[in-house]
């Protein structure tokens, strides 16, 4: 029996390509890619790419025949061999590409360095050397060749996958009306079955010459995939783009000199906890076991069996009447189009909502006696959204992007945000958030009250930007209600995570939310040479992402 294509579950091959598949993003976000699913990607720029495809496949080719020959199994031998056929099969297809779109077969044009530097990895490593330039020790023995075209096809298999990837997801955005579209019989070949059947067998012919590695082996293999994506990204970045394109947005800015203005929200955004929860741990596990009786001593705290039954019902009524705010508001009838004032009537009532809310936690004491390095080091240890940290990181160290990053925020204490994101070095974010009131470093129990509300986020945002507003670019990234007017009056609101309640009510008020990818497409298909970034706020458009790689490729490109 041979390999069958159907996915494994199990398998190395299924499990890298989970663990990497975030960095499949940053290869979707190029601007290449993009102007390739508009269907306005410049011609010429496609025939290039066509050329400096053929060196990959060639390398393919090449490397495929190297694990034929490291292969044990005759078996094995036959399946990569037929692997190689359809590598061969999809040079042909190549050729006719090049006719078709004016590109001569026959003329060699010479490997970009994005191109050679994958090529020369792959054949590397179908030779016996990986791990920077370290060969596998002497490829003598059935086994050692066995690993040998394991090593291969760890190179090979996460860019057949990434371009089955790419294929569909550009197959989704094709007119279903049968709309002319430039590129469709490339975006068809990558997302046939056929071509998924291809990526399958290479990653199942992975999964089975794994099998006796060691786990140490299995590592190496592990870095070679994610050391092929990386090249792969690369390899799409390198296209060059005459045209103009809608990202990366620090581009777009260069071309037309405005200042990037970063707005995020903290909990829930940044964050994979609510600083609500943090700050009730710190209190709970800090406070002492019994009340304490001094009623001289202002700061004297409850128990921690009692500050774990308040929390609980200061939560637990928070969570009711929220979502009893949230019904009452929501208007009968969805709108027919965008009503922004009609929006901002409504979060009027959330915002006394918000106050009240935070008075009742002010007068519970449940915020008293808490120390500030106690928070300090609970916040070191606050878990952030994958990929958070390093875009920002990425903002500060850039000292050529023109930017500035601030942080509205709900939090009770400002001092949390600030801690999280210092231990990643980040010590330059303007923090606008309530804050905590102290006797020295304690807490009183009071919160000076800053940014409670809807209307308080949308203030500080319109006092940041409209001092120089024709000027900046703004983004602004959001999770919740909290943050829909801020979203929608920025240029780019970008809605991270997938809470029910801001879609409710957004949709109610004629929101749209569109996937971010999909909607770039669009913007692309509407560029023209004579225009500006066509980023525009209060268009009644927010844009969701699942990530926050999305977010960083829109705004930076990849990593």
């Amino acid at each position: 029996m041979g390999v069958v294509a159907v996915p494994d579950e199990e398998g190395i091959a299924r499990r890298f390509w989970i663990k990497f598949k975030k960095e499949s993003v940053f290869a979707m976000y190029t601007p290449f890619v993009v102007c390739l699913a508009s269907g306005n990607l410049d011609l010429d720029t496609f025939r290039h790419y066509i050329a400096q495809d053929v060196h990959f496949l060639k390398a393919f080719a090449q490397a495929y025949e190297l694990a034929e020959d490291c292969a044990d199994d005759d078996e094995d031998k036959a399946l990569i061999r037929e692997m190689r056929k359809s590598v061969i099969e999809e040079l042909k297809m190549h050729s006719s590409f090049a006719q078709e779109w004016g590109l001569d077969p026959a003329k060699e044009t010479s490997a970009n360095s994005a191109t050679v530097k994958y090529t020369e990895f792959l054949l590397a490593t179908a030779s016996g050397k990986v791990e920077d330039g370290k060969g596998v020790g002497k490829i003598a023995t059935p086994f050692e060749k066995t690993k040998v075209a394991a090593y291969a096809l760890g190179a090979m298999t996460p860019c057949m996958r990434l371009y089955a990837f790419l294929g569909k997801e550009l197959r989704s955005l094709l007119d279903p009306n049968g709309g002319s579209h430039l590129y469709e019989k490339w975006i068809e070949n990558y997302s046939s079955e056929s071509f998924e059947a291809s990526a399958l067998r290479t990653e199942n012919m992975l999964d089975k010459l794994s099998v006796s590695l060691t786990g140490e082996e299995l590592e190496v293999i592990e870095k070679l995939y994610q050391r092929a994506m990386k090249l792969e990204i690369e390899f799409f970045s390198a296209q060059a783009i005459p045209q103009r394109t809608v990202i990366p947005l620090s581009t777009v800015l260069d071309s037309v000199r405005r200042r990037l203005a970063i707005f995020s929200d903290f909990d829930l955004t940044c964050t994979v906890v609510d600083s609500s929860a943090i700050l009730a741990e710190i209190a709970i596990l800090t406070a002492p076991k019994t009340n304490q009786n001094e009623p001289d001593n202002s700061l004297v705290r409850m128990s921690s069996s009692d500050l774990r039954n308040t929390w609980g019902v200061l939560s637990t009524q928070y969570t009711e009447e929220y979502e009893q705010c949230i019904e009452s508001i929501l208007p009968s009838e969805k709108a027919t189009e965008f009503h922004y004032e009609g929006l901002c009537k409504a979060l009027e009532q959330l915002c006394d909502f918000e106050k009240r809310a935070n008075s009742r936690v002010v007068e519970s004491g449940v915020l008293k006696g808490i120390n500030k390095e106690d928070i300090k080091r609970a916040a070191e240890r606050i878990k952030l959204q994958d990929g958070c940290t390093g875009f920002f990181q990425k903002i500060a160290k850039n000292e050529e992007l023109n930017a500035d990053t601030h942080v509205l925020s709900y939090c009770w204490c400002g001092d949390l945000i600030r801690s999280a994101f210092s231990s990643g070095g980040l010590n330059d974010l303007d923090i606008h958030a309530n804050e905590f009131a102290y006797e020295g470093s304690i807490s009183t129990g009071e919160i000076i009250k800053k940014v409670e509300s809807p209307m308080d986020k949308v203030r500080v945002f319109r006092e940041i930007t409209d001092s120089d507003k024709e000027n900046h670019l703004s983004v602004y990234i959001g999770d919740s209600v909290g943050d829909l007017l801020c979203l929608l009056e920025a240029d780019v609101g970008i809605v991270i995570g997938s809470s029910e309640s801001l879609r409710r009510l957004g949709s109610q008020f004629g929101v749209s939310f569109i996937p971010l990818f999909p909607g770039l497409v669009k913007k692309q298909k509407e560029f023209g040479e004579n225009e500006s970034s066509k980023w525009k706020g209060l268009s009644g458009t927010l844009y969701t992402v699942s990530s926050w790689a999305e977010i960083h490729a829109l705004v930076l490109g990849p990593p």
